[in-house]
């Protein structure tokens, strides 16, 4: 289960939550535009744009989750586990493997108009990393000015706008630019009454009556889009403006327990992300504490990955008595 957004504020910020039963290893990764990227079907590039994201970085190969460059294109994946289908290499296409396909397009392109062409011009090939299995995902790409979703279908490469700013998981997309139309009643306004004698509702948020409430993609997708379109993006800082992103994700979020995978493992949202892509800061927050911590995408230049340590803390602070 993961849930990604777009906001339009001051700057333009791009995250998501992650919600997994276990770490994948994953740490706050730059990769600098000198550090060779040596994908499996092209050639490999030294001459790149700079990113910062979270990544496993497995032999030395940025895996990156989700991520932006210095150009402030976003992407990120998320899990398509029923639908996701890759084929093999074609000739004269560009040959992507999944777990290359967001370091791929961050290190071309400087924009969603760039990526998107390529992205026409690209075939995602089911290759594994080493002996990792092949991750079935699809992606929402997005810069300030554009937005859409990339799924890997068995009919072949969809690229689809995406108006609403938001993906989740299955089904694929055009499913969920569906189901959202069952809730065009739902509205952030204080309801007046309907039936010809003055009554008043309880209290506020009556209006938003019906919105699902369960953590699955499609519920989550309505959910995130609901709040991302009527909690508006501007505050009074860039600062302000990722934290009232945060609040965005925390209504979509996997409270630990409250949803089992087939096996009986405890999803849970392990970290939430908000990047500024205007001022190149990626911000954090883990699952046990409640501190944001913000890493700036300043090493760009160098042939080494600049890789953050796990943060341990719990982000409690206790306040001493006067």
């Amino acid at each position: 289960m993961c849930t990604a957004i777009t906001m339009q504020g001051k700057h333009f910020y791009f995250g998501r939550n992650l919600d997994l039963a276990r770490s994948f290893g994953e740490r706050v990764t730059v990769t600098p535009r000198g550090f060779e990227l040596r994908f499996a079907a092209q050639p490999s590039s030294g001459a790149h744009y700079a990113m910062i994201g979270t990544a496993a970085a497995e032999g030395l190969f940025p895996l990156y989750a989700e991520a932006m460059n210095e150009r402030g294109l976003c992407a990120a994946g998320l899990n398509f586990p029923e639908s996701a289908v890759y084929g093999g290499r074609r000739e004269g296409m560009y040959n992507v493997a999944p777990h290359e396909m967001i370091a791929w397009l961050l290190c071309r392109c400087a924009n969603a108009a760039q990526a998107k062409l390529l992205l026409q011009n690209t075939c995602v090939v089911g290759e594994p990393f080493g002996a990792l299995p092949v991750a079935p995902l699809h992606w929402l790409v997005a810069d300030r000015t554009a937005c859409f979703a990339v799924e890997p279908r068995a009919d072949g490469l969809h690229i689809e706008d995406d108006p609403f700013g938001v993906l989740a998981n299955e089904p694929p997309f055009p499913f969920h630019a569906e189901n959202i139309r069952h809730y065009l009643n739902c509205t952030a306004a204080y309801p007046a009454s309907r039936c010809g004698i003055p009554l008043a509702p309880y209290g506020f948020g009556a209006g938003g009556f019906g919105l699902p409430g369960d953590l699955t993609s499609a519920s989550r997708f309505v959910r995130a889009a609901f709040y991302r379109a009527n909690a508006g993006g501007a505050g009074e800082s860039p600062e302000q403006e990722a934290l009232h992103f945060f609040h965005i994700l925390g209504s979509v979020e996997a409270v630990r327990g409250g949803a089992l995978g087939g096996g009986g493992e405890r999803e849970e949202t392990r970290y939430a992300c908000c990047m500024d892509a205007d001022a190149g800061i990626y911000y954090r927050k883990e699952y046990g504490s409640g501190r944001i911590r913000a890493y700036a995408l300043a090493w760009t230049e160098g042939e080494r990955l600049t890789v953050f340590a796990q943060p341990s803390e719990s982000g409690i602070e206790r306040v001493p008595c006067p």
